[in-house]
């Protein structure tokens, strides 16, 4: 069964997230843990927590189906020590929330060198600093998402990835997340059913489906290889339906949270609609 779902909001509480998504007929939600633009944000009290787990139990959803983004200023590729000091405690934090929250991946963008080392450095920092965010926290994986290589951010090939994952001490605990939108920019076509699984295949063979966790389902605004990193809403952009309909119809996708994160809100429910009415 494909579990699908948007980004959705946490305003008011992070309790309110399955609110939200099963409002919009979804099976499968992304939330942040925590302010995305801030470094510090107050500790959850208990009744947060007791709260978000009442709601998530009541809305039918399992842990499984919830893929947590971490904030958009951690950078643990970071080539300042400083500065990647304070990128690894707010991913150790962002880890622990999801333990207290009981759920069990945190999605994360690999981190950017910003053109003060090469690319093979970065990744090997952003590999320790995974493995001592691990050893740091429990039960919860660390997701990195694919990204576009927009500016200098790593991990737009899925060779930064597995160069990542064969560092990482607990197999168990790393995986990862395809973002259409970000593989196709990166130059990864996937628009006919030919390049779609070409692109699959490719995937297995250099990380492997077992590291599949999730993905993110975006059009995209910018053309193949341009390498930005501009969501559009889906068959509104480059990318067109023909990527979902395979999604849609591709077993391997069964059982993880494929979650939307296309621009317009306002037809998130439309577009869950769309993507099931694809399956054959």
């Amino acid at each position: 069964m494909k579990l699908i779902g948007p980004h959705v909001s946490t305003t008011g509480g992070v309790f309110n997230a399955p609110l939200n998504a099963k409002a919009l007929g979804a099976t499968a939600f992304g939330m942040f843990s925590k302010n995305q633009r801030r470094w510090e944000s107050p500790p959850y009290d208990q009744s947060t927590i007791s709260l978000f787990k009442k709601n998530l139990n009541d809305a039918a959803y399992s842990p499984s189906c919830v893929l947590t983004h971490d904030s958009y200023l951690i950078n643990i590729g970071n080539p300042d020590p400083v500065a990647q000091k304070k990128s690894l405690d707010a991913c150790i934090d962002e880890l622990n929330r999801c333990d207290q929250l009981g759920l069990t991946t945190l999605n994360m963008h690999p981190g950017s060198h910003l053109k003060l080392v090469d690319e093979t450095e970065c990744l090997d920092s952003i590999a320790k600093n995974i493995n001592t965010a691990l050893a740091a926290t429990s039960n919860v994986a660390v997701v990195l998402e694919t990204t576009s290589g927009q500016g200098s951010n790593v991990g737009y090939s899925f060779e930064h990835l597995a160069h990542i994952i064969k560092r990482i001490d607990d197999k168990k605990r790393v995986g990862v997340c395809i973002d259409t939108c970000h593989i196709f920019a990166a130059g990864y076509d996937i628009r006919t059913e030919k390049g779609y699984h070409q692109v699959m295949d490719e995937f297995d063979k250099v990380i492997g489906f077992r590291y599949l966790m999730g993905m993110h389902l975006n059009d995209s605004k910018g053309k193949h290889g341009s390498h930005l990193d501009r969501h559009q809403s889906l068959g509104q952009g480059e990318l067109g339906l023909e990527p979902f309909r395979q999604i849609m119809n591709d077993s391997r996708l069964d059982g993880i949270p494929l979650i939307l994160e296309t621009i317009d809100e306002s037809i998130w429910a439309e577009e869950i609609k769309l993507l099931y009415s694809f399956v054959k």
